[in-house]
């Protein structure tokens, strides 16, 4: 016979919900102007890294091709 002061285990999925919105109301979430300005600057580098490693590689595959040509 089961005793009805056992203490119920949790259910891991239920508590794995709880403990994460728990988590994610503590969150500071950007605003909209910052998520832009963020946004911005991370396409900015992007942009900005492509081109030099596309130059880069130009010159690194015109090299090469001196030397083995």
């Amino acid at each position: 016979m089961s005793d009805k002061n056992e203490t119920k285990k949790p259910n891991p999925i239920a508590k794995w919900w709880r403990e994460t919105v728990g988590e994610l109301r503590k969150v500071t979430w950007p605003t909209t102007h910052d998520a832009w300005r963020l946004t911005k600057i991370v396409l900015l580098t992007m942009v900005v890294m492509s081109a030099i490693l596309g130059v880069l590689d130009f010159v690194f595959s015109k090299l090469v091709g001196l030397i083995f040509a």
